[in-house]
């Protein structure tokens, strides 16, 4: 069997056949050869083909393995044109993109070396991987002393040797709570139910040091839940008092004192109200009154007695009451609502007690109506003849729904804001007789037990 081309030979004319038939040869074994060998369908010398070998002709199996690779034309007839090459696809391809791969996968290979090599000295220098040191060389934080005067733990350190936990031991028991003093030569204003009890008793002071004073009772006042007790020691920091009159709700404040036994505890928090009329006190003892800082900030037992500051580190009230959902007060506790007696309430009292052994009680010269009456306002029962109330015009009757815009709801809201006073000082009273409501000036004073 034949390709069909083997009777025709370039440069044999059309129609003329070939001499006869190729002798046959064995199967190709493709050996190396010294060089070419010259084919058998070569044309000859001086003739010209009318057309170069077939399109496929290198991809014919028959074709003479020793034929050259390509097919050479002749040069035009200017003689100037290269030969066109023909180039067999059989033959090896360059590299190409298998030389781009390659290069590739080398850089990939370095880059990672490189970057762990400068991984592994970087955790080396920081002491990570050594097993010998841990966290990293951030900027050192200043000591607890070097914090600045007006941060959180500035003030903090600040009061701290200013605050003492109070000791009271009797025969009956013994109870803690906290205080602060406010005089060089050892003065220290605690509450009332600190110290409150019968029986002889003794009183030692804890300051922040793990340091002990003995101390001995100045007075108390029940009614306004304070009192002063005076430490055996000299050459002692005062806190600095605040203006209680002055905070807004919102401002910041820190309650310190020793919650629960935890003694030089700090806890941070706001004005959550201010002039919150609170009654408190125990069946059977005194009943308390306070036109109270309210906050958040967290006050448990034992703090009763210890300060709130502002944020500058000035006392505005003494922490005395706390609102629990428990009844018990062995199992009440913080739940963000804790009221404290205004500074200038606490130091106008300390101040009679140091001075005189007891506290002047401001009164308008009125009685009240105990709850709610009907509407808003409270109801003057009787009016003291020649007291405050009817000086400034008041008679029994009438309904006072003001006093310096703030409104009364109930009794206690009157008893309250009246002794947040100070005996002398002018309050306006706005009342209400019969459908006309008016207006009076009243000038408080002391009572006189």
């Amino acid at each position: 069997m034949t390709d069909g081309w083997n009777g025709y030979q370039p440069g044999r004319p059309a129609g003329q056949q070939a001499p006869g038939p190729l002798p046959s040869s064995p199967a190709p074994s493709y050996p190396v050869s010294p060089g070419p060998m010259p084919s058998p369908y070569a044309a000859p010398p001086g003739s010209v083909p009318a057309s170069p070998w077939w399109s496929d002709a290198l991809g014919d199996p028959w074709r003479d393995p020793h034929a050259p690779a390509a097919v050479v034309l002749p040069p035009g007839p200017t003689g100037a044109a290269e030969p066109e090459r023909v180039v067999d696809p059989n033959a090896p391809r360059p590299p190409g993109n298998r030389s781009v791969l390659v290069v590739a996968v080398v850089s990939a290979l370095l880059a990672g070396l490189l970057g762990g090599s400068l991984g592994y000295a970087f955790a080396a220098r920081n002491g990570v991987g050594g097993g010998t040191a841990l966290g990293g060389n951030g900027a050192t934080p200043p000591a607890a002393a070097n914090r600045p005067p007006d941060s959180l733990a500035g003030v903090a350190a600040r009061l701290l040797p200013s605050v003492v936990t109070v000791r009271v031991a009797s025969s009956e028991g013994s109870s803690l709570g906290s205080g602060f003093v406010v005089s060089a030569d050892g003065y220290v204003i605690t509450n009332d139910h600190v110290v409150e009890g019968g029986g002889t008793k003794t009183y030692t002071a804890v300051f922040s040091d793990g340091s002990v004073a003995s101390a001995k009772l100045v007075g108390q006042d029940p009614e306004s839940d304070i009192a002063v007790i005076k430490l055996a020691r000299e050459g002692l920091t005062p806190i600095e008092f605040g203006d209680s009159d002055t905070i807004a709700v919102g401002d910041p404040v820190l309650a310190i004192g020793s919650p629960l036994a935890l003694a030089n505890t700090v806890t941070s928090g706001i004005v959550s109200a201010v002039d919150r009329t609170i009654q408190a006190g125990d069946p059977g003892g005194p009943v308390r009154y306070y036109a109270a800082i309210q906050t958040d900030a967290a006050v448990n037992q034992g703090n009763s007695g210890g300060p709130l500051v502002d944020g500058g580190g000035r006392v505005i009230g003494v922490n005395a009451v706390i609102k629990s959902v428990s009844a018990d007060d062995q199992t009440a506790g913080n739940i963000g609502l804790a009221f404290a007696i205004p500074i200038n309430q606490a130091k106008r009292v300390a101040q009679d007690i140091i001075d005189t052994g007891k506290a002047r009680r401001t009164v308008i010269g009125a009685k009240v109506t105990n709850g709610r009456t009907t509407g808003t306002g409270v109801r003057l029962d009787t009016v003291e003849p020649g007291g405050p109330a009817e000086s400034a015009g008041l008679r029994a009757g009438d309904i006072v729904t003001r006093i310096d815009r703030h409104p009364l709801e109930e009794s206690t809201d009157l008893i309250a804001l009246v002794r947040k006073y100070a005996p002398g000082a002018v309050v306006t009273v706005e009342y209400r007789r019969g459908t006309e409501t008016q207006t009076a000036s009243v000038t408080l004073a002391a009572d006189a037990q």
